[in-house]
C-alpha cells in the first residue's frame, strides 16, 4: 500500500526541512516554496493533505486555498493552516476561511503537531 501524501507549502526552507523530518518516517512529504508551485503540482498528484502557511509570495496561502475549495480533486483535501500569524481571531478566521485546521510556528509541541496530521488523514473526507 503506498503511503499517504503530505503536501508542505512553506517558503521558508528551515520549517519546510524540520515538517519534513518530524513526519517522514510515516508519510510520503512534497515540498514546495511557493503556492503556485502546489497548485501546478497538485495538477499532477492530489496530496492527501496540505499543511499551509499563510504568508508566502506572490499567492498567498488563502489565496491558494479558495482555489483549492473550487476544485473537484482537491475541494476535499484537509487544509492545515500552518502559520506564524498567532494573533487572537487567527484561528477561526482561518477556520472560517476554509482551513480544517491551524497550528502556529514555531512549532511547539512535534508529538501533537504529528497526532494532529495522522487525525486528519483518518477522518473521512468531506
Amino acid at each position: 500500500m503506498s503511503r499517504q501524501i503530505v503536501a508542505i507549502v512553506e517558503d521558508n526552507p528551515d520549517n519546510r526541512l524540520l515538517v519534513s523530518i518530524v513526519l517522514g518516517d510515516e508519510y510520503d512529504t512534497r515540498e514546495f516554496e511557493t503556492a503556485l508551485e502546489a497548485l501546478d503540482a497538485f495538477g499532477e498528484e492530489t496530496p492527501d493533505i496540505v499543511l499551509l502557511d499563510i504568508a508566502l509570495p506572490g499567492m498567498d496561502g488563502l489565496e491558494l486555498l479558495r482555489l483549492m475549495r473550487t476544485h473537484r480533486t482537491l475541494a476535499g483535501v484537509p487544509v492545515i493552516a500552518l502559520t506564524a500569524h498567532a494573533m487572537r481571531g487567527d484561528r477561526e478566521r482561518y477556520i472560517a476561511a476554509g482551513c480544517d485546521d491551524y497550528v502556529s510556528k514555531p512549532i511547539e509541541d512535534l508529538g501533537v503537531f504529528k497526532a494532529l496530521v495522522a487525525a486528519h488523514l483518518a477522518a473521512p473526507r468531506r
